[in-house]
């Protein structure tokens, strides 16, 4: 009885996910240019890059944003954010060979309690910007395809967006990134649905961090950076900063790649558990939901599947059928094999135990813990670095 009840709710949670969730599973929200600027204005838009050991992504990010088509006015400030590698030299490098002002080289402030190291950087950028139409926030790991930039202000434009976000395609080809990335991608957007983040008339807001474009004015009439300040997943935070001003617009994107490999399994390990319990806001009660949750939709199903009988194993074997179907959509925008559907609910497994390490990490005082920097939604101590333009 309790397995036949069990699977039953697990059915029910599918056919919700399936048909009430926003069509999450579906990947129709892309970049597609499908909009003209016919204003016959281009607003003027700086690229804000926070920089922490980007050595080895540093100069393909910059290259590609100084190939850009954009025929309005454009400039690139990179913060280093304390790194100990040669990244503000290759940005340096990169600053003589472009044309005068397009390249700005900035050392991240002094961190104060009350940031992370991250934001703090952002917002010395920002300040740095100037007056601008728009921002571009971006990862020292991103690269942006010839006529990225446009189609992100013409977008916009022509809607009237405060931020315009794009899910950066990810790579994909090592074997822990063919098992790991796709279903990473597709539990973001279960999480934050697509289509539910584009609604104004919807409450759900969600931002993709390495590219987001942000009216300049709105998010100071917002409280700009500071107002997200101790934010360790910042790009929702921004996106619920924002959303109140105005419509939102978040698509999958195969113009903007991250170049950041994930070679080995405890590669992607290490960036979940640094954010996953805070995604449960250090909250015991969402996690133990979360952990039963998981375990009814996605774990049971196989099993009863394999190992149940009569009632309990039809309906899991429907339910097992109806996460693969949900899943094949996003195999295929990574263009990996549809047989990885069937191996969905190990891999939530496999996420799932990353969230319990996620919440043990934080019990231990390792939460947050990102290029020796430990965050507990909050700032560590300061650092002893002076703010100053590095020249």
């Amino acid at each position: 009885m309790i397995a036949t009840l069990t699977a039953a709710v697990g059915c029910l949670a599918w056919a919700y996910l399936l048909a009430a969730r926003g069509g999450f599973w579906r990947t129709r929200e892309r970049d597609e240019l499908r909009h003209v600027n016919r204003a016959g204005r281009w607003p003027s838009v700086c690229v804000v890059i926070p920089a922490r050991d980007e050595a080895d992504s540093i100069a393909d990010n910059v290259a590609a944003l100084l190939a850009q088509d954009y025929e309005g006015d454009f400039s690139i400030v990179v913060v280093d954010d304390h790194s100990s590698d040669g990244t503000a030299a290759i940005v340096r490098g990169l600053r003589e060979r472009a044309a005068p002002g397009r390249v700005r080289l900035l050392a991240a402030p002094p961190l104060e309690d009350g940031w992370t190291g991250k934001l703090a950087a952002v917002a010395a950028g920002i300040r740095e910007a100037g007056d601008v139409d728009y921002l571009l926030l971006t990862d020292a790991d991103i690269r942006h395809a010839r006529d990225s930039l446009r189609t992100l202000v013409t977008l916009a434009e022509a809607k009237r967006l405060v931020l315009a976000s794009r899910m950066a395609l990810l790579r994909c080809d090592s074997v822990a990134e063919r098992a790991l990335v796709p279903a990473f991608v597709f539990f973001f957007r279960m999480l934050y649905p697509f289509a539910w983040v584009n609604d104004a008339r919807r409450a759900t807001a969600g931002a993709a961090g390495g590219c987001m474009l942000v009216r300049r004015d709105t998010l100071a009439h917002a409280g700009g950076i500071a107002a997200i300040r101790h934010a360790l997943i910042d790009d929702c935070a921004l996106a619920r900063l924002l959303k109140p001003q105005g419509p939102l617009h978040l698509a999958l994107s195969q113009r903007v790649a991250s170049t950041r490999r994930y070679g080995a399994f405890r590669d992607i390990r290490r960036m979940i558990v640094r954010s996953a319990y805070t995604e449960l806001r250090h909250s015991p009660a969402r996690l133990a939901f979360v952990v039963v949750s998981m375990l009814i939709v996605f774990v049971a199903p196989p099993l009863f599947t394999l190992f149940g009988s009569g009632v309990a194993r039809v309906l899991g074997f429907v339910a097992w059928v109806a996460m693969a179907v949900a899943f094949v959509p996003m195999l295929a925008f990574y263009r990996r094999s549809r047989l990885w559907a069937l191996a969905l609910p190990a891999i939530a497994a496999a996420y799932l135990a990353m969230t319990i390490e996620s919440a043990y990490a934080h019990l231990c005082g390792r939460g947050g813990e990102w290029k020796g920097r430990i965050a507990q939604g909050a700032t560590p101590a300061p650092e002893r670095t002076a703010q100053r333009a590095v020249s």
